[in-house]
């Protein structure tokens, strides 16, 4: 199973107050790994496209035909019971950004390394999600 969608969204808040500015995955090296959950001992599959545009990070990848994991994530996907996208980084520049609601701080990424994507349950940007399945 292929799936196509958002792993991050720019200019929006994420539930750990962080805030991925446009520009940020400058250097995208492909392919990635894919991951369950960001468990680095359940991969899943590879994603082969990852690139900005307007919106943000958009993936396009594959899971892993004949392993059992990624034929749960991909029965899960087809059912519509998980479509929550994120990934793994290492912060290379960030700034602190205005307060956010509540007064809590927030920051803005400017330059990550994207190390890993994964297909999760609950997504730190509420928006970033699997577009489509093929």
């Amino acid at each position: 199973m292929r799936f196509a969608g958002y792993a991050a969204r720019f200019d929006l808040r994420d539930s750990g107050g962080d805030i991925i500015r446009p520009g940020a995955f400058s250097d995208i090296a492909t392919p990635l790994p894919l991951l369950w959950q960001h468990d680095g001992a359940r991969p899943i599959g590879t994603v082969d496209v990852a690139r900005e545009d307007a919106r943000g990070l958009w993936v396009e990848g594959a899971l892993t035909d004949g392993d059992a994991t990624a034929a749960a994530v991909a029965r899960m996907l087809g059912e519509g019971a998980v479509d929550g996208l994120s990934f793994g980084y290492r912060v290379r520049a960030a700034e602190n950004g205005a307060p956010g609601r509540g007064g809590a701080a927030t920051r803005d990424l400017l330059s990550l390394d994207l190390i890993e994507i994964s297909i999760v349950t609950n997504p730190m940007q509420p928006l970033a999600r699997v577009a489509a399945i093929f």
